[in-house]
């Protein structure tokens, strides 16, 4: 058997070595369950239990909130 001279790959200083640092976490922006809670609990609410043959009519200051919000965000509702 003929031996092989196989060569390695090395780090031979550090300038070579680049930490991963994920700057995801300062960039993106929360999920959309998270935010806006209680005017999702009032728009919802007004819906569930509006008595008018078009709820979304009734509602709509209740909607219009919960939309300003989620646009504060960034979130198109």
């Amino acid at each position: 058997m003929a031996s092989q001279n196989i060569s390695m790959p090395s780090i031979s200083s550090k300038s070579e070595v680049k930490p991963v640092v994920s700057d995801t976490v300062a960039t993106t922006k929360p999920k959309p369950c998270c935010v806006c809670k209680d005017e999702k609990s009032k728009r919802d609410e007004c819906m569930l239990f509006s008595k008018a043959t078009d709820p979304a009519r009734d509602c709509k200051t209740t909607i219009d909130q919960y939309r300003s919000c989620m646009a504060g965000f960034g979130f198109q509702v």
